[in-house]
């Protein structure tokens, strides 16, 4: 399953990877790959969402 989420706050290379190490530790994520220029995180696997919205806040970024 793919699930694709808006990120707010990305800038850089460095903010996509910081969300992509967040996620990508989670339990059920296959692969993360977020985008700055689109504002999306890509996920494959079947991850908790709301565990996956609290990485991302945790990293300092906002889901939508």
């Amino acid at each position: 399953m793919t699930e694709t989420l808006t990120i707010d706050g990305m800038s850089c290379d460095h903010c996509e990877q910081t969300v992509e190490d967040a996620v990508a530790e989670l339990d059920g994520v296959t692969d993360a790959r977020a985008d700055e220029t689109t504002d999306t995180l890509e996920i494959e696997g079947d991850p908790d969402l709301a565990a996956v919205h609290a990485a991302v806040e945790d990293a300092g970024y906002e889901p939508r």
